[in-house]
């Protein structure tokens, strides 16, 4: 009868002994468990805060935008503003004085070439400022209509001239 009793108490160690492994691996299970509960809060705080930068630096583009929009309808008022202006005024200057602002517009414009950074091309026109480019945009416009006025009325006096002498000839 030793034996069974033996075994009995062997079998209460093994118990023992598994039952206190196996709350050892819950313990340690639970302690990985809280370790990566623990990083993966430090992890999403991490992705809050960077949430909020976010959403900061995005109000502030915004603003940003919405400034320069504001701006830009500022400088376009001023444009058209503008251009009423040198409309008003143009049929007031002289031939001469709108060739001579003409001739300073265009040795104005004579800018030195510079040369590009890769990928851009040369613009088509040189930068001016607003106001000026647009009064010797209306200037040139407005010398343009008067030229056009001097050829047709020295075309019609030749071709009146034309008409005299042929019936002259008759």
């Amino acid at each position: 009868m030793m034996f069974p009793q033996s075994r009995h108490s062997a079998s209460s160690q093994q118990l023992k002994f598994t039952t206190s492994d196996s709350c050892d691996r819950i313990k340690d299970e639970f302690q990985f468990l809280q370790a990566q509960y623990h990083s993966l809060k430090l992890e999403c705080d991490k992705l809050a805060s960077e949430k909020s930068e976010m959403q900061r630096h995005y109000i502030m583009y915004y603003e940003m935008s919405y400034g320069l929009n504001i701006e830009m309808h500022k400088q376009a008022e001023i444009v058209k503003r503008l251009n009423g202006i040198c409309a008003q005024v143009l049929p007031y200057l002289s031939q001469e004085q709108l060739q001579a602002h003409q001739l300073s517009q265009l040795q104005g414009l004579a800018l030195p070439m510079t040369p590009l950074p890769l990928g851009l091309s040369q613009p088509a026109l040189p930068a001016v400022t607003t106001s000026s480019g647009l009064f010797s945009l209306s200037s040139l416009l407005a010398s343009q209509a008067q030229l056009a006025k001097e050829e047709k009325a020295s075309r019609d006096g030749v071709d009146s001239h034309r008409e005299e002498d042929g019936d002259k000839s008759d």
